[in-house]
């Protein structure tokens, strides 16, 4: 496969970015979409020019960290993560276009690497539960209702990709939070801090800078854990909830 590559190139957060255009010959339709990135920086390298920083780090569509915008859409194409995405899913000839997620909260590091930080905060806001330490206990003795143990697991999932943020015309967090509040939220190791945990995340999130949520519902649509888009009204229940019984 021969394609056109335009890649945004930005050399660090002060420094105006814009498109840069490559041309790439002999793409494999088996390789990855961060594999035909690597070729394009092995290219790059010999030429003697800087290559193309992007996330990376599992490959295997766990971690969450290859966060590419690819032809307007995150993670590309498919439902997917980009180090999942094939060039099949692409065809001979193609121009791609290739940038980095676009949001106030995610500022560009450098070309497609972006600084993810303000997830982590919210999760530290509340994204915990105080129990003892010590060896874990059984399994069994801690009995979770079936529908509430999936529910959990369902929204545990989240990998914290941030493709919800990307794909939201206003760029809201909300169904990233929702799932970090609502997989804790409705276990009994999380109950102590169950009103706490949804009033001090949905803070956090918007002391992050990102964008009210109007259920657009991209985010769903672009989530390749596929958290479910009612996830949100669950989290807005809980917070509704916590406002009337916690005073502060």
């Amino acid at each position: 496969m021969k394609l056109t590559l335009r890649v945004w190139r930005q050399k660090n957060p002060d420094t105006p970015g814009a498109m840069a255009v490559y041309e790439l010959d002999g793409v494999s339709e088996d390789m990855s979409f961060l594999e035909m990135l690597d070729i394009l920086n092995e290219e790059l390298i010999v030429k003697g020019e800087e290559p193309v920083a992007f996330d990376h780090d599992c490959r295997e569509g766990i971690c969450g960290a290859c966060s590419l915008v690819i032809n307007g859409a995150a993670h590309g194409p498919e439902r997917t993560t980009t180090c999942q995405l094939h060039m099949r899913s692409f065809q001979d000839g193609d121009t791609i276009d290739i940038e980095p997620w676009r949001a106030s909260a995610f500022p560009v590091i450098k070309d497609l690497v972006v600084d993810r930080s303000a997830f982590d905060r919210v999760i530290q806001a509340g994204g915990y539960i105080t129990a003892p330490t010590g060896a874990a206990p059984e399994a069994h003795a801690t009995p979770v209702p079936k529908a509430d143990a999936e529910f959990a697991f369902e929204h545990a999932e989240c990998i914290g990709c941030g493709a919800c943020v990307a794909a939201c015309p206003n760029g809201a967090a909300m169904l990233f939070t929702s799932a970090k509040v609502n997989h804790l939220n409705v276990l009994p190791q999380g109950s102590p801090e169950r009103e706490t945990r949804v009033l001090d995340m949905v803070a956090q999130m918007d002391a992050e800078g990102f964008g009210g949520c109007t259920l657009a519902g991209e985010c769903a649509t672009a989530c390749p854990k596929g958290i479910p888009l009612f996830s949100i009204t669950a989290m807005n229940k809980e917070w509704l909830r916590a406002t009337r019984k916690v005073k502060r």
